[in-house]
């Protein structure tokens, strides 16, 4: 099941989304109400999904990254031997980056050049403090797709990475998230990425060094995780900078497809 939040002229609404992505004109979105942690009601209102704007699936309290998680990034980061971590690194993007489908990522001039990061992003589906790997599963409510979108330079000249991370609309997240991801297997899916139609990233999750598991022990043992919290789970290897007139269209097997422009701060 895909579920999302359109913006109508009388407010948000929370919907269901169905059809197929392939067919997106077929595409339909079905207006429930209650908070989309708890049991969907649907009301019988519907809109056809070309007709409405979808914002982020979700007003995350906070958003948790993981860094350094995969080998091949890490490596191309510069590093002389690529390290493998005992524990996940954790930093923060803040919740005023989010940004939806098709909205504008914005450039700024002290975060230049700004890098593109695919990445699958995890939704928790329950409040918790302490949660064992092995039970990962039941805390994980759906699956997303994030951008983590960064200042490259000012990251490496302060070394703060909330600082190079954290400009408005540099947490792009969407289109929808997913429930069930069916026969898939979370560890072993594909991320995608293309820049103006051209292929920048095409790697697995199973190539990860530290699971969602190990992620969620580790995040939730030093602070406590909320319903709606975002976690992204690191970018592989291909990252590139994204200029002003620039598409960046993000895909993660079982999930969809995640489309931003960029453009310069000032411009319409």
């Amino acid at each position: 099941m895909r579920l999302g939040r359109i913006v109508r002229s009388e407010g948000v609404v929370f919907v269901r989304i169905e059809g197929e992505p392939d067919d997106p004109d077929r595409m339909s979105s079905r207006e429930v109400v209650a908070h989309l942690f708890g049991t969907l009601i649907f009301i019988g209102r519907s809109w056809q999904l070309t007709d409405v704007q979808l914002l982020a699936p979700m007003l995350a309290s906070k958003v948790v990254c993981i860094g350094k998680n995969y080998a091949d990034h890490i490596a191309e980061r510069g590093s002389q031997a690529v390290l493998v971590l005992s524990d996940p690194v954790i930093f923060f993007k803040l919740n005023t980056s989010i940004i939806g489908i098709k909205l504008p990522i914005r450039l700024h001039a002290n975060a230049s050049p700004a890098h593109f990061e695919d990445e699958l992003a995890l939704l928790v589906g329950r409040q918790w403090k302490v949660i064992p790997a092995a039970q990962a599963t039941d805390y994980i409510l759906r699956y997303t797709i994030g951008n983590d979108v960064s200042g490259r330079d000012q990251q490496r000249a302060d070394g703060q990475w909330a600082h190079a991370k954290g400009y408005v609309t540099f947490c792009s997240v969407g289109s929808w998230i997913v429930t069930d991801l069916g026969p898939l297997d979370p560890a072993d899916i594909e991320l995608h990425t293309e820049v103006n139609g051209d292929v920048r990233q095409h790697r697995c999750t199973s190539m990860m060094i530290h699971n969602a598991g190990a992620i969620l022990e580790r995040i939730s043992a030093v602070m406590a995780l909320l319903p709606g919290d975002l976690i992204l789970t690191g970018t592989p290897a291909g990252v590139g900078s994204i200029e002003d007139g620039d598409t960046v269209s993000i895909t993660v097997e079982g999930i969809g497809t995640l489309t931003n422009p960029s453009v310069s701060k000032g411009k319409s």
